[in-house]
């Protein structure tokens, strides 16, 4: 079913997306509860200009993820860690970890659900990670080096 989102749902969308969804959950969540309505051709005019201002600002959104995902081309993360004996280090490095050092060493602000981890990273060396800003994954490399 074919609806016209009133409010922002997280993990659905934002007011006034155009969004195909399942009739269960359109009739027995969106609609009843009045965050919704169906797409039907009064409603899409009715509400033309508030859903063409929200395709610019997604194409906006769209044009700011895919600069992100460009500035990443070619960088690399770094960090300085503890290590045991054997090499290995006392805590692994996790997608808080990369979002964090994203935001402080590159300035770009990534969620940890957008960050993969193809294996763990517990030990020292190189590593690659893929960081999805806008749909796309973009290769990152991630040097872990002990501390001195």
């Amino acid at each position: 079913m074919e609806v016209i989102l009133l409010q922002d749902i997280p993990g659905i969308g934002k007011k006034n997306d155009v969004l195909v969804v399942g009739d269960g959950y359109a009739l027995n969540n969106l609609l009843p509860h009045r965050k919704a309505l169906v797409a039907t051709p009064t409603v899409r005019k009715r509400y033309a200009e508030a859903i063409r201002r929200r395709a610019e600002e997604k194409m906006r959104e769209k044009e700011v993820a895919d600069s992100a995902v460009s500035a990443l081309a070619g960088k690399k993360l770094t960090f300085e860690r503890k290590i045991t004996k054997t090499g290995k280090l006392y805590a692994a490095i996790t997608e808080k970890h990369l979002a964090e050092a994203l935001e402080k060493q590159l300035q770009i602000t990534a969620k940890e659900s957008a960050i993969t981890i193809p294996e763990s990273i517990k030990a020292l060396g190189m590593f690659t990670i893929q960081v999805d800003l806008s749909g796309t994954p973009a290769d990152l490399a991630v040097e872990v080096k002990a501390e001195k």
